[in-house]
């Protein structure tokens, strides 16, 4: 499997998030951890257990309308089940064996810029090359 490319599509949604000005892009994000949550409930082989880790990851997302810290905190709720289910469980894309941990890897990525705030990686960057240091940003929570 590679490792790379999962890192690199966690960096890429940073970066298309990046173009939603907040507080859009927070409650877009706690949008879309929600759907991810329940991502396994037509099939993920754990039956029953489905709903409630759904249910957790989606109550997650919901304080996280008003939080990235819990944003951050249902993307790792959700690379734990990611890693449940390509132990024991079926992968997220049946077609693709290895795509729950693909997505295991992924989502901490995704985690840790939310855990930083889902600051702008575009208004990063262009700050880093303006004046040489990034900008400070702000954390809401």
């Amino acid at each position: 499997m590679n490792y790379l490319s999962p890192i690199l599509v966690g960096v890429l949604y940073a970066l298309l998030m990046s173009l939603i000005r907040e507080p859009h892009r927070r409650r877009f994000n706690a949008v879309m951890v929600a759907g991810a949550g329940a991502a396994y409930l037509s099939g993920g082989g754990f039956g029953v257990w489905e709903f409630p880790a759904t249910a957790a990851i989606t109550y997650a997302a919901y304080r996280g309308l008003e939080s990235w810290t819990f944003i951050g905190i249902a993307w790792l709720m959700h690379t734990a089940w990611d890693l449940l289910h390509h132990i024991k469980g079926n992968p997220i894309m049946p077609f693709y064996h290895e795509s729950s941990m693909a997505c295991a890897i992924c989502d901490p990525v995704i985690a840790l810029w939310c855990l930083r705030g889902g600051p702008s990686l575009i208004s990063l960057i262009r700050g880093r090359t303006a004046r040489g240091t990034a900008r400070p940003h702000t954390v809401d929570h």
